[in-house]
């Protein structure tokens, strides 16, 4: 966000997009009259979180979720210029800066980067924001084992790792820009290369947990904790693979990001359980799949919003990223991706839903929590995708120097 990294993405009219700006303003216009809803319904020592039967849930600070309503606020200011949005988004960054020394969570690229570094790039002020985010980054990399070579994410099991923690990289690539330490950069490079190594499986569906050994760095198990089972592709855990390396490439110029992100798209695009729609179930190997039901009630075959959002961001930047009909490819998938969320059952109707934007989200089957309801950060990353579009309408870059 603070910068663009080595990729040449200069400014340039896209001929193959094909979704209006007044589709794309229509949906993130409904975004700000949803969010002004939703502030109303969120206690000011708190942050959203869900809706379920007709009640807001919220969160404390240090919920892995705590930074995406401040970003979502942030997204939608750049793109209305709503002052009220930016001092909304203000007021709940007064309450999340003491997360910068939490050490006991792998979580703050999600908690800090989207809402503060948000706010950076938007601002720039720097003398604010920039200490608030190396700190939060330092805190970050405290649960770096070298033996292991990656972060911790969890506490429990013996040293696990998930494939969220994807997630978390580029905050780390964004502090070397920022303080100049090659630290943070390193970590996010050999992060990303660990996970490569043990997370993916032949047919580049990824495991959800690999628990290791922290002496010797050895693997204690193969886990996939929130989806069907354990050999299971676990849908959003294939979406944050997906986004990260997608973000590997852009900021490392590294070619085997770009062919391992370009594999993992193959596997989750292509896959025989994707929906027509593009907004897939909770699991790619869930049983008991309809063949022709948008959803169901039965939560086994439930979709996930949330990874739709989150695929749709994360293809609309690899179309950026790639060339000829590869790049069409994906900027096909995201706008028929963006078609889907933006329309029933999957978008809620202005003024219901909590104030939240979208509806139909899993949180965790397996935990039995969340199911078939609106998530924060399925709003975050349909908002982002968005955003996102708005550029490339532009014919501006997704990051900027």
């Amino acid at each position: 966000m603070f910068s663009l990294a080595c990729q040449d993405q200069s400014k340039e009219q896209r001929d193959d997009l094909k979704l209006s700006a007044k589709f794309i303003d229509k949906q993130l216009d409904d975004a700000v009259s949803q969010i002004k809803i939703l502030a109303k319904n969120v206690p000011e020592d708190s942050l959203p979180r869900t809706f379920q039967g007709d009640a807001s849930i919220s969160s404390n600070t240090a919920w892995w979720t705590s930074g995406f309503y401040p970003g979502s606020l942030l997204y939608l200011y750049e793109h209305s210029g709503d002052e009220g949005l930016l001092t909304l988004a203000k007021s709940k960054l007064t309450i999340l800066e003491k997360e910068k020394h939490n050490k006991g969570t792998h979580d703050l690229g999600f908690m800090l980067y989207c809402s503060f570094g948000n706010t950076l790039r938007i601002t720039g002020d720097t003398a604010t924001y920039k200490d608030i985010l190396l700190t939060g980054a330092e805190s970050l990399i405290s649960r770096y084992n070298p033996t292991v070579k990656a972060i911790r994410s969890w506490e429990g099991w013996t040293y696990p790792v998930i494939i969220d923690n994807m997630m978390n990289l580029e905050f780390l690539t964004q502090a070397t820009k920022l303080g100049g330490d090659p630290k943070y950069y390193d970590i996010a490079v050999t992060h990303a290369n660990t996970t490569i190594k043990n997370h993916y499986r032949p047919d580049y569906s990824s495991y959800h947990v690999v628990d290791y050994n922290p002496e010797d760095g050895s693997i204690v198990g193969k886990k996939t904790a929130q989806g069907a089972f354990d050999e299971s592709a676990w849908a959003r855990g294939q979406a944050w693979g997906l986004y990260g390396y997608v973000m590997m490439y852009r900021e490392t110029g590294d070619q085997t990001y770009l062919d391992f992100a370009k594999n993992i798209a193959a596997f989750i695009l292509n896959h025989p359980n994707m929906p027509e729609d593009l907004v897939p179930y909770w699991d790619f190997n869930a049983p008991d799949l309809p063949d022709d039901s948008p959803y169901a009630a039965d939560y086994k075959t439930n979709r996930d919003v949330s990874t739709a959002s989150i695929l749709a961001s994360a293809l609309v930047e690899l179309s950026t990223l790639t060339d000829g009909e590869e790049s069409a490819n994906y900027l096909a998938k995201a706008e028929k991706m963006l078609q889907s969320l933006s329309a029933a059952p999957y978008k809620a109707d202005l003024g219901t839903n909590g104030g939240f934007i979208l509806q139909r989200s899993v949180g965790s089957i397996p935990h039995n929590s969340e199911i078939d309801v609106p998530l924060t950060y399925a709003d975050y990353y349909y908002i982002e995708a968005l955003m996102r579009y708005k550029l490339l309408l532009a014919g501006e870059p997704l990051h900027r120097q």
